[in-house]
Parts: structure tokens; sequence; C-alpha cells
């Protein structure tokens, strides 16, 4: 039987205010560990005459760092349960659950109360003529660095008789005012909400006189769990739009509730109604950036994409650089530096159409990330395609070129030569993307979680810092000549430079795999084999037939992934048998037990996290760390789309790989290393995270 939360407050408190003469409390016995004080509390002095209901409370009260769970307690924890069936003339018990905070351990979102908090309690008795014994036995979950489940019993007998102790009514009434009052009494209203395909929940929401600080909690059955939210408020901060990643889905749903709480405004919608049809962001972040931050990020975004330039991702790329320097060697200045230009253009033009389409990805409501167009078979198929081709053209088996009608009408706007320095820049710049550079990822982060000028002023630096030794050419093409003289050496360089972009095209294949198939991998590269001979006799001698040939090959390559069944190949992260699977509910547990968790977020298409590894993680003294006692080494793989793993990055901030992560009992919110690691900064995170098992040693 539910009891109207109203009508307690209203007797509560005309019972405060009529009693004059103080009356002994009811409590029960206390009970006390290092962690916390728990006792049960009654309003009333006694049962009194024909009343069969009780106003009570479950008062706890924490240690400083120590922490209760709600009754969704996020993604680890548990709720308070309590038992009462050896209680004495008690029919029902509901409890009130106060409105929670949220709070972040071990890098995972957790909702509860921190120092104190009292559920009230509502008891309806059997008979209000005699006495009841009530006797709760809690199980109880609290969390600070570690995590300890608490049993305890407590019992409090109930008189016969009248009166009120103010003070546990007023203890009471103060916490039943933080229970979400329905969401019919509020002026608060939900304008929209959708479950994309079971990985995104995407809600909005008004309030008339406007949001201050507010967090949404929204529950969906005991095992679906949600990862961090993105909230957004409207200019004028009546409007509020949530994204919450779901990191895991119940079989066995329950009704949608929603609970929002903006500071004393707690409000609770039950049954709430969802479409496909996720609701688009507001324009502008709930996060406003000052001046001198923004164009901090803008150099930081300058600076990265600089630094893409040595990192080593980039070693096809400098081919292509280099590549571009030779052919344009016999060129006028005014030409090499129109040429260099178009390529530095070429670089900063896809940078902005990357920037486009983060925008417009994110206004339909997806996650998006740096790198991510590498998980997507339909891009790698076609980049194996350009780069295999630009390959086969260094080689000498055929010239790369557009058909002669295109080259003529572009040449005649752009001029000779320059729709192809284009296509060098634009194709730098997509190769530079698996990579994450020092003072990238900071920018990075702040563009996607800002505006969408936000977003095009990052990628537009960033494509300046890549693009700045084509703009030095051109300023000064007198560094060309202190290249060697053309001669029969550049032959050799040529196939050289072949090779390495045909190592590249080994690289992709190899990513391919790990997002598909070995099977459609090598679907892709038989119709790269058929469209290079088909291209070079088509050059040699052009008919329409070898034409309409090379271009059904080529179609049915970039169709493959829909005509066979996707069936990615297992992972295999690492030969170290420590390696384990990447679970964030278990970071908590182990951390809670003394060990020291090491995370490592890779992915196949990223070079960095190949370098980290080769170089760092699997060499010693890192390696006999990582797999020492008390120490779990887990590796999430980002090559395929993962909600679990794209929240558990904007959990920290982060949009790139790659991404490690240290946590211990010293360190329980992770020590964040670089992106580009090194043995001495490993193994000091490894140490400051667990100082305890530093000494023991």
């Amino acid at each position: 039987m539910r009891i109207a939360l109203a009508g307690l407050l209203v007797s509560l408190a005309l019972f405060v205010v009529l009693v004059a003469s103080p009356v002994r409390a009811l409590e029960s016995n206390a009970y006390r560990s290092e962690a916390l004080t728990a006792r049960l509390i009654v309003a009333e002095a006694g049962i009194a005459p024909g009343s069969r209901f009780l106003s009570a409370g479950l008062k706890i009260e924490l240690e400083e760092g120590w922490k209760a769970y709600w009754r969704s307690p996020g993604e680890v924890g548990l709720p308070p349960e309590i038992d009462w069936e050896e209680s004495t003339n008690l029919e029902d018990v509901e409890i009130l659950w106060p409105a929670p905070t949220r709070f972040r351990a071990f890098g995972i979102e957790n909702f509860g109360y921190a120092k104190q908090v009292t559920f009230p309690l509502q008891l309806q008795l059997v008979n209000s003529d005699r006495s009841a014994e009530l006797k709760a036995i809690v199980n109880l979950l609290i969390c600070s660095n570690v995590c300890v489940p608490e049993r305890f019993e407590l019992t409090l007998p109930v008189p016969l008789g009248s009166g009120v102790d103010a003070k546990a009514a007023t203890e009471i009434a103060t916490w039943a005012a933080r229970v979400p009052v329905a969401g019919t009494e509020s002026a608060i209203a939900i304008s929209g909400a959708a479950l994309k395909q079971g990985q995104v929940f995407v809600i909005q929401m008004t309030r008339p006189s406007g949001w201050n600080n507010p967090d949404v909690f929204p529950e969906f059955g005991a095992g679906t769990v949600f990862g961090a939210p993105d909230i957004r408020l409207t200019d004028d901060r009546t409007g509020l739009w949530a994204s919450f990643p779901i990191l895991a889905l119940s079989e066995e749903q329950s009704s949608l509730r929603i609970t929002v709480v903006d500071e004393d405004v707690a409000v609770t919608f039950d049954d709430v109604n969802t479409t496909d049809l996720a609701p688009s962001p507001p324009y502008v972040s709930e996060t406003s950036q000052d001046n001198v931050k923004f164009f901090l990020i803008i150099l930081l975004s300058f600076l990265g994409g600089l630094i893409l330039n040595i990192m080593p991702c980039v070693l096809p790329v400098l081919s292509i650089k280099f590549g571009s320097a030779l052919r344009n060697e016999d060129r006028s200045v005014s030409q090499l530096r129109a040429g260099f230009l178009a390529t530095a253009g070429g670089t900063v033009a896809f940078m902005w159409v990357l920037a486009l389409a983060i925008i417009t990805l994110q206004t339909l409501g997806y996650a998006v990330g740096w790198g991510m167009q590498f998980q997507n078979a339909y891009f790698l198929i076609a980049l194996i395609l350009v780069v295999g081709l630009f390959s086969a053209n260094l080689f000498g088996i055929f010239e790369v070129s557009l058909p002669s009608s295109w080259m003529a009408r572009l040449s005649g706007r752009f001029g000779r030569g320059y729709v192809e320095d284009f296509s060098t820049g634009a194709l730098t710049a997509v190769l530079a993307t698996p990579c994450s550079a020092p003072l990238l990822g900071t920018a990075i982060a702040f563009a996607l979680s800002g505006t969408a000028g936000d977003i095009l002023a990052v990628f537009t630096a960033m494509g300046i810092g890549l693009a700045l030794p084509y703009i030095l050419t051109a300023v000064w093409p007198g560094f060309l000549s202190r290249l060697p003289k053309p001669g029969p050496w550049m032959m050799s360089l040529k196939i050289v430079l072949g090779l390495l972009l045909a190592g590249t095209v080994v690289w992709l294949c190899w990513v391919l795999i790990g997002v598909t198939s070995p099977t459609l991998t090598g679907l892709v590269l038989l119709g790269l084999g058929l469209i290079v001979p088909t291209a070079r006799a088509y050059q040699v001698q052009p008919r329409r037939g070898l034409l309409w040939g090379m271009t059904a090959v080529l179609g049915m390559t970039l169709a493959a992934p829909a005509l066979l069944p996707n069936r990615p190949a297992d992972a295999t992260n690492s030969s170290a048998s420590y390696w384990v699977e990447f679970d964030r509910s278990r970071i908590a547990r182990e951390v809670s037990q003394g060990k020291t968790v090491f995370v490592d977020v890779t992915a196949d298409w990223c070079i960095t996290c190949k370098a980290n590894k080769t170089l760092v993680l699997d060499r010693e003294p890192v390696f006999g760390a990582l797999g020492g006692e008390g120490v779990i080494a887990m590796r999430a793989d980002w090559t395929r789309p993962d909600a679990t793993v794209q929240s558990y990055l904007e959990a920290h901030g982060r949009y790139a790989i790659p991404f490690n992560i240290v946590y211990g009992p010293d360190a329980p919110e992770g020590i964040i290393l670089s992106e580009l690691l090194s043995v001495d900064a490993v193994l000091e995170a490894l140490s400051t995270a667990n100082l305890s098992a530093v000494r023991k040693r």
C-alpha cells in the first residue's frame, strides 16, 4: 500500500508543531563499524489508538570518504536490502528513496549518498491495539577505496502510546522532503525520449523557470546499466538534452523511469514512452569556454597537427610528401608554390570534411571519436583501393589519373597537376588520422564536447599544423634546390616509396580483418588485383568493355561488406597470457582487494597504440611489471564500434586512443598516462597507484 508523500510531510510537520512536551525517543540499538553507524528511528512515541501507521527511518551515518547506494546504484554496487520477516504486528513496509547524487570511483559512475542518509519508512501494522517489535536485517554495501558488505540486525520495540518525538520527526521529514515528487506534480516536463538501437538513450526535458545544475538518472530494469551522461542546456537554460550510452541492456526490461535532480528540486517520471527518433541536442553545450582557454586549445590543436608529421603512423605519409616534392622539382617557382599550397589545401579540406561529418553525427545524436572512421568497413575498403593504386603507380604499372575529359575541365579551372596535389594532401590527412599525438587528445576532447564552432576551429588548426611542411615549402621553394638532382636514383626511390605504400595496404588489410573477416579481406585484395591490370590494359588500349569491367569489379569490391555475413575474427590482443578482457565493473572489485589495474584501450587501426605495445608494454621491465603479482592488465579493443569502450573514454574526457590509465588503492580515480608511453612513466604510475604494495617488496 503506497502512502501519499504529501500526507506524510504534513502529518510530521503538525506533530512537531503541536507536541509541546518532549517524549522518549524511539530508537533501535545502534550498529557501529569502522565505516558507519546505523539505527532505526520512529517519529511516534508509540502506537496510538486506532492508528495502524508509523513513520520511521533507517538512519545511516557514514565516515569520511564512504558512500552508500541508491535503489539504482549505477554501473556497480548494490542497493540496501531490509528483511522484516522476524518483526511482529507488522503488515507492510515501504521504503522511500531520497534523491541521489552522482559520484565516480575507479572511472565508474555510481549513484548514492555520502556522509549521512535517512531512508524514510512507512510502516503499516496488523493491529492498532497491540504493541509491535521491529526487527530489520539490513544488507548494505558501502564503498570508499574498497567496498565492504555490511550485514546487521536492528531491533526496536514499539509500545502502545501517543505523542511524537520532535527530533526524530524532523529528521524523517527532512529526508522525506528530498524524495522526488511525481512528474504530474511538477512544472518540469519530458518533451522527447528515444532508445537508439539499444545502444544510446536520449531525453529532452523543459523547465520553465530554468535549469541550474541538473542531473538525470534513468532506470530501465535491474540489469540495464547507463554510462556517464552528456548533458547540455539551451541558451535560455529552460531546455535540457541528455544522452546516455547503454553499457548493458537487461533482457527483462521494466518500464522506463526517469529521475531528474536540480539542486533542491527532484522529480520522478514513471512509465516514460520512447521512440526511435532521438531529439537533436541544443547547439550550445552546457560548458562555456573562455577566450583564453579557447586560444590555448587552438594552439594545442596546431601543435598536435604538427607533431603528427613525426608520429610512427606517418611513414607512408612522409613517402607521399617526398614523392610530391620530387614530382614538383621540374616546375617553375610559381608552379611549385601553387602545387604545395594545393596539397596543403587538400589536407585542411579533409579536416573540414571530417569536422562537418562529426557535427552532423552529433546533431543526429550519435557518439563520435577521433579515428572512428577506421571502424567502418566501407571506408577501409575504399582506402585500401586508393592506397593500392597509388602504390601501383609508384611501381610504374600505370599512371593514376582522372578521365581525360575530367582532367581537361579541371585543368582549365585549377591548372594541370593541382588536382593531384590536392588529392595528395587529402590522402596525407586520411592516413594521419589513426594517430593520437601528444597534445592532440586535449584538443579533440575540447572540440567534441563543445559547439560546432569549436569543432571547426580545432580541426582547422589541426589541419594547418599537419599541412605546415607544405606551407613552408610553398613560402621557401628554394628548399627543393637542396634535394639531389633527378636521375636514375629516382627510379629506385619510387620503388622504395611504392613498397612503403604497399606495406600500408597490408596494414589496412590487417585492420579490415579485425573489423570484418579474413574472407572479406581476401575478396577485397582479389578485387584490387583485378582492378590494377585492367587499369593498365585500359591505358594501353582504351576500350569501353575494360572500363565497364573495372567499374563492375570496383562496385562489387565496395559492396562486399553488405553481401557477406560479418564474422569478425577473434581479437588476439597480446601473446602475453596475463592480459585479460576489459571489464569496467571489475576495476572496483580488484582495487578494493588491494590490487593494481592497468587499462590499455587500443585498436588494430591505431598505429600509435602498436608503437606503445612494441616499444614499451611488451618489453622489460614493463612486461614483467604488468604480469607481476597483484597487477591486473586489462585491454579494451576498440577496433570495432563498442559503446562500452566509447562511454569509458568519454567518462575520462577522451575521444581518441591510445588511452592508458592505472588504478590502485592509492589512485582510485586513476592515473592517466600520455599518448606516447615511456618505461619510466608506466613504472612510476604502477608504483604510485599502490604504494603499500611497493613497501612490501
